[in-house]
């Protein structure tokens, strides 16, 4: 089996254009993380393979993740970005799909002002073209978007779709009923799959397994290890563990953390989770 990390990112601070990331909100994060600081990591961690995902809404992003992808052998592919009401976005994301790295796209719903937005006619253009093109789409977005994402899916039944970080449920209020409603029924009544990752920093500093625990479950009965995968969502993980702690430490831990709360599945089904859901997903080996 290929140990697959489903989600991480690369950012280069002078590249300049990760808007979201400044040294006040976010301490631990604002320095490079390229693939020299992840190599290490995974190697330790027993990890083979990674996918490495937009972290900022640009072109030029993209084309950097890509190049990366190009150079670094254990990166399987890139999640990337276009502008998907752009006049020309299917003429872009044609040409894109021929890069021989490009897995997916993602838009950066979670940050959008309108809610609806995924349904918007002009969008609708652009994810056609992805459907064609065979691309992947990750969803990033909230509980409040978990609504319209049914509507959207449905609408897209043969769109490859990972919903990114389960969601993003609100972990740190202990908020769970209607999010699990809402998870549910996107599992139940498509065919989306779901990334078992950045819970731990929806928890917040001082999360623990017992605060996570619910949460996993309720993913792994919606979705199953056939359409689950695990995602470190480094570097953005550093933000869930003490800023003064050691590099090593946000990965290892919330690998040996989400080993511990899948404890009660076959070895089969840990294969799956870590590794065989994402190489079907993403297509990679």
């Amino acid at each position: 089996m290929t140990r697959i990390d489903a989600h991480q990112h690369f950012w280069k601070l002078s590249r300049n254009d990760y808007g979201w990331l400044n040294r006040q909100d976010f301490p631990s994060l604002y320095r490079d993380f390229l693939p020299e600081h992840l190599a290490p990591l995974l190697n330790r961690s027993g990890i083979d393979r990674s996918v490495v995902v937009q972290a900022a809404p640009t072109d030029a992003e993209t084309q950097f993740l890509l190049s990366i992808a190009q150079q670094s052998p254990f990166v399987a592919g890139v999640v990337g970005w276009v502008d998907f009401e752009a006049a020309d976005a299917a003429d872009r994301i044609e040409t894109l799909s021929h890069h021989p790295g490009l897995l997916g796209l993602r838009p950066m719903i979670q940050d959008l002002p309108d809610d609806e937005w995924m349904l918007r006619p002009t969008v609708t253009r652009a994810v056609d073209a992805m459907t064609g093109a065979g691309l992947r789409l990750d969803a990033l977005v909230k509980p409040r978007h978990l609504p319209v994402l049914l509507r959207f899916l449905e609408r897209h039944p043969d769109l490859a779709v990972v919903i990114d970080h389960g969601g993003e449920p609100s972990i740190a209020s202990g908020a769970i009923d209607d999010w699990a409603d809402q998870i549910g029924a996107i599992a139940r009544n498509t065919s989306a799959f779901c990334k078992l990752s950045g819970l731990a920093t929806e928890a917040g500093p001082g999360w623990s397994a017992a605060t996570l625990r619910p949460f996993v479950d309720a993913l792994v009965d919606a979705f199953g290890p056939r359409r689950l995968m695990w995602g470190s969502d480094w570097p953005v993980l550093h933000a869930a563990f003490p800023a003064n702690g050691s590099d090593t430490a946000p990965y290892s831990v919330w690998l040996e953390t989400a080993h511990g709360l899948l404890g009660g599945l076959t070895a089969n089904e840990h294969d799956r989770i870590f590794g065989n859901t994402a190489a079907e997903f993403y297509g990679v080996v």
